[in-house]
């Protein structure tokens, strides 16, 4: 109905604004604009607005216009809540990508993209900041009317205020108090930001005079020489950077913290707490530097020579290989020619430890961005972007819809990763692919990085749709890890296994604790055991609310359910036949790190998994202690496989590999191999060459094969052809549809209706539907049906504007009741 447009309207005109709501509507809604806002109106701006009966939103300007809607009469905006627009109109552009190619609404791609702090909503509830001082004398009227109410009710919703103040407009009151740090949004109470503060040292400006300098040395030398040394070691930092922490001090005169404290009661020294930044440390770091190998200076040859003729370039190198150091020369090329770079991560974890290594060379020109990040920390980062003070943005996936100007690379590390894709809510969609989107939107170019690129991005190399660049060899010759698989059967057989681990991997975990060496375990199941069953009877307590048994957890000794989140106290009778004879069957990480502790009592072990990491900092906590050498196991899922660099780690120990090579889904030997290959290259990544064990029912498995020799290429052609016999991507796309009900019955009249409505037109190509592995999760049962067409031969816009009409058309009826359909192009 309108034209996208960005100009500013001075006249008497009156005008409609076009607004995406963060809703899952269908179409998005028309606005009269007040006469008075005419001239402030712009796209991208946030505005209030009333939808439904007497709910309140901030929306975002999509279009402007002179037309009324047909069909309804539009309603007046209540208020506009910025200055300048904080979406751009490429990003409303891509928006609208994304929720065309996912098949799903703007609305919902824009609650995805959006920090929650520009959604204030009727329903968003409000707390008080208590973490900060302020001056309530400096408050306006209604401003101190909140806090006050704030002060007797710890959380308030925005309708609560509405009705405090007698007035609809109260947003932009609340942005204010938002924007002062006064208020939070309590979805952040588990995570509230907290300044972070850091103690900065000075010398007396007294001691300036070389003669008192020389007086104090004299008498510390003869009293105090520790403080001498801390003296000293303070005036060689000096030398070097213009701010020392005390932290910083403490380390380089290796002294405690007391003798620090001793200079400051004398006033020797002067110690003054200074917030810094919440985003980086605020003292610049002098630039590293460091010359590429042989095989970078080809590697990074090889791409700039393809990104002459191709947008997306392929670097497939082993782990160790240097990859990193490639990424940082094109990004300071990139820099040079005054663009900027956007450098994705799979995990929110591993942003923590990339940070600290890039840091060194870009110093405060780069920004961090991700979920854990509370809002104040989001919404800075977002401004910072936006106002193009930072040149390059790492982060997780959700840093695709940060407002960028004009991006000339995206680095795409670990692209073979799943956590790429979001699978709940909508929109559904994997950050690689939109960011190849994006990319092109700006003529940027792409790299994508992995030592065990995804069967879809290296078949697209293969068939030159992408370039290809490729690293063989180990960063500093070093030599890949030495590799040995054991039976778990045999030594069961002989009598060697120990708990859970064989003879020969606690041989190898006692050497290298003998060489002050670190060792890596890891067990892709969290929590202590995942089952508890009843020996006489099998009973095994399950979920109230999803298909699934419960697990137990020995540091909270209750039963969890890890996709709900419910919980129960553990059983010691059998509620079925009231057996005592209960026993725990399967094992966690918990499990293994209880043990590992009863097995080598003086050994310091930590855990790296969600339950351990779900603190702010405790992942980089947890990483930190690993590298000053005060953890000699750390025991871990997933987490533990992606990019960790650390040189003392020698020995890598797979407790249970079957588990991941029987998960019941096309991708799970490629998945396999990649978790295989990537936990085993973090070992001996620097000079020594590393041991992995892999522990197995079955040794002569093809992957592990494949594992042990290093043979990517072997797994590819053993895959790709197995994906063009069963009709699986790269050559056939795939869209699944779930479909939702918590009467399982009624559940199997929608999904039979739909298949038959999809049938109509795809024939054959529709499988099922069926119940899926898990078919009830939060009390909703679940039935799939997966579309598998050709890549080529059909056209994906008319198959999803088929799928948008056969939904639609459901939704008329009234078989639809109660139900949910929610479709996801490429779900795996």
């Amino acid at each position: 109905m309108l034209e996208l447009t960005d100009t500013l309207y001075t006249d008497r005109k009156t005008l409609f604004a076009e607004v995406i709501l963060p809703l899952a509507i269908a179409r998005n809604y028309t606005y009269r604009v007040p006469y008075e806002l005419n001239d402030t109106i712009a796209v991208g701006k946030r505005v209030v607005v009333q939808f439904g009966k007497s709910k309140l939103y901030t929306a975002v300007v999509a279009s402007i216009g002179i037309r009324a809607p047909e069909k309804y009469e539009a309603k007046y905006l209540m208020e506009i809540l910025d200055d300048q627009p904080v979406v751009t109109p490429q990003q409303l552009q891509f928006w609208q990508w994304m929720a065309d190619y996912y098949l799903c609404n703007t609305g919902e791609v824009m609650n995805a993209a959006l920090p929650a702090a520009f959604k204030l909503a009727s329903e968003t509830r409000i707390m008080l900041n208590r973490d900060i001082e302020f001056d309530r004398a400096t408050l306006h009227d209604k401003e101190y009317l909140i806090v006050d109410a704030l002060d007797i009710q710890p959380e308030l919703s925005v309708s609560d205020i509405i009705k405090l103040l007698g007035q609809k407009t109260v947003l932009p009151l609340l942005k204010t108090l938002f924007e002062k740090n006064i208020v939070h949004i309590s979805e952040e109470v588990s995570e509230r930001y907290k300044p972070r503060k850091r103690t900065y040292i000075t010398l007396n400006p007294l001691y300036n005079d070389q003669e008192k300098l020389k007086e104090l040395f004299a008498i510390l030398e003869k009293r105090a020489p520790k403080q001498a040394d801390a003296v000293l070691a303070y005036i060689k930092l000096k030398r070097g950077q213009s701010a020392i922490t005390k932290t910083e001090l403490a380390e380089a005169a290796d002294v405690n913290s007391t003798i620090i404290k001793s200079l400051t009661d004398k006033e020797i020294f002067f110690a003054e707490d200074k917030n810094v930044s919440r985003l980086y440390y605020e003292d610049q770091q002098t630039p590293a530097t460091f010359e590429l190998n042989e095989a970078q200076e080809q590697a990074l040859t090889s791409i700039k020579k393809q990104f002459e003729d191709k947008d997306v370039v392929l670097l497939h190198g082993v782990t160790s290989s240097g990859k990193t150091q490639v990424y940082i020369r094109l990004v300071e090329e990139v820099i040079r020619a005054g663009k900027q770079v956007l450098y994705l991560l799979p995990e929110i974890a591993l942003t923590t430890h990339v940070i600290e290594r890039l840091r060194r060379f870009f110093g405060n020109d780069i920004g961090i961005y991700h979920s854990r990040f509370n809002d104040n920390e989001r919404v800075e980062v977002w401004h910072k972007v936006l106002n193009h003070e930072y040149k390059v943005v790492l982060g997780a996936r959700s840093a695709v819809f940060l407002p960028f100007d004009d991006i000339g690379l995206v680095i795409i590390d670990e692209e073979h990763e799943t956590s790429y894709k979001q699978f709940d809510p909508a929109p559904r969609y994997n950050a690689r692919d939109a960011a190849i989107y994006l990319a092109g939107r700006y003529g940027a170019k792409v790299l994508l990085g992995s030592a065990t690129p995804s069967i879809e991005s290296y078949y697209n190399a293969r068939t030159h749709k992408y370039g290809l660049s490729e690293m063989t060899e180990r960063f500093g010759g070093v030599s890949l890890p030495q590799i040995e698989v054991v039976s778990i059967t045999d030594e069961t057989k002989q009598k060697t296994m120990q708990s859970h681990f064989t003879g020969v991997l606690m041989d190898d975990i006692k050497r290298a604790l003998e060489h002050k060496e670190q060792v890596i375990l890891f067990q892709n199941r969290r929590g202590y055991a995942p089952v508890l069953i009843c020996k006489i009877c099998a009973f095994t307590p399950r979920c109230v609310n999803c298909d699934v048994s419960l697990t137990y957890h020995k540091s909270s000794r209750k039963l969890h359910c890890h996709y709900c989140g419910y919980k129960e106290d553990t059983l010691n009778i059998c509620p079925a036949c009231g057996s005592t004879h209960l026993e725990y069957k399967g094992f966690g990480t918990e499990k293994i790190e209880d043990e590992l502790s009863i097995l080598l009592p003086k050994a310091r072990i930590a855990r790296m998994d969600l339950d351990t990491t779900r603190a702010r900092n405790a992942y980089q906590s947890i990483l930190n202690e690993l590298e000053e050498k005060r953890i000699d196991i750390l025991v871990g899922t997933q987490m533990v496989a992606k990019g960790l660099d650390f040189s003392d780690v020698t020995v890598i120990g797979i407790i249970n590999a079957d588990s991941l090579l029987k998960f019941p889904d096309y991708r799970a030997n490629e998945r396999s191999f990649q978790m295989l290959a990537q936990v085993s290259g973090r070992a001996g990544r620097r000079g020594k060459q590393g041991k992995v064990v892999i522990q197995t029912y079955n040794p002569d498995h093809r992957v592990i094969q494949q594992v042990i020799i290093n043979d990517y290429k072997d797994l590819y052609f053993t895959e790709i052809e197995e994906r063009k016999t069963f009709k699986y991507p790269p050559y056939y796309r795939i869209i699944q549809f779930d479909i939702k009900h918590r009467d399982p019955d009624q559940l199997t009249l929608q999904a039979d209706y739909i298949a038959g409505e999809l049938r109509k037109h795809f024939g054959d190509r529709v499988v099922g539907p069926e119940f899926p592995l898990i078919s009830r999760i939060r009390s909703f049962y679940i039935k799939s049906i997966i579309l598998k067409f050709e890549r080529d031969s059909i056209s994906l816009a008319k198959v999803k504007t088929i799928i948008r009409e056969v939904i639609l058309q459901y939704q008329t009826t009234k078989l639809s009741k109660g139900s949910l359909v929610q479709p996801d192009v490429d779900p795996y």
